[in-house]
């Protein structure tokens, strides 16, 4: 009997795939057990050896002793030493750039909305930024402090400000990453931040060189 050409088509195309899934079955190998060693038991393991040979005690001294310097003495900005005196303004004023709604969709603040911080929380106090590595910059900073009276916030861009809170008696501040410096356009320290209307004046300072300390001649 004949096949019309219409099935005959698909019943090869059946055929063909049967006879691949037969030869490709017939093909199998043999199958292996893994002989590596299991991840987490390699890794206790490892553990183990190191704890043993006290490899794993030294890891956690230099993590904890890492930790604790960076705590004490963060890692200092790249802002070179003011070589002569500069004066300028930063102006903190920002604009919302997209309105502020409520919780039921009404305007608070529409985009556009111009706003000084100044307006509410005035500087009270000058922030003098300084590096606390550079002996000229700590006795300049102890010099305002004086002239000041206490009215001044010290905040190091470099060196341990924990040393100078111990020297000082008094809270000092750090820039960590630079988040403040950045913001108020400062490049060279050190640098004076006081409030002068409705904006903040930075003065660049230089710092006067330290006479070097000479001993004292026994009588």
């Amino acid at each position: 009997m004949l096949v019309p050409l219409s099935r005959a088509v698909p019943l090869l195309v059946v055929s063909a795939l049967g006879v691949v899934r037969a030869d490709t079955l017939a093909t199998i190998g043999p199958t292996y057990a893994i002989g590596e060693e299991h991840l987490l038991a390699m890794i206790t393991r490892r553990l183990r050896e190191k704890e043993a040979s006290g490899e794993l005690q030294r890891l956690q001294q230099q993590i904890v002793a890492r930790g604790r310097q960076a705590v004490l003495q963060p890692p200092p900005l790249a802002l070179p030493v003011a070589s002569t005196p500069r004066t300028f303004y930063h102006d903190p004023t920002y604009v919302l750039a997209q309105r502020i709604v409520d919780a039921k969709g009404a305007v608070l603040f529409p985009a556009g909305t111009r706003s000084n911080p100044l307006d509410i929380v005035p500087l009270r106090r000058r922030l003098l930024f300084f590096d606390g590595r550079d002996a000229r910059q700590v006795a300049l900073a102890e010099r305002l402090q004086a002239r000041y009276a206490g009215a001044l916030k010290p905040v190091l861009t470099g060196g341990a400000y924990l040393e100078l809170m111990r020297r000082w008696q008094r809270p000092v501040y750090y820039d960590q990453q630079g988040a403040l410096t950045r913001r108020l356009h400062i490049t060279r320290v050190p640098a004076l931040v006081s409030q002068e209307g409705r904006r903040l004046r930075i003065d660049e300072l230089v710092p006067e060189p330290v006479a070097p300390a000479t001993d004292k001649e026994a009588p």
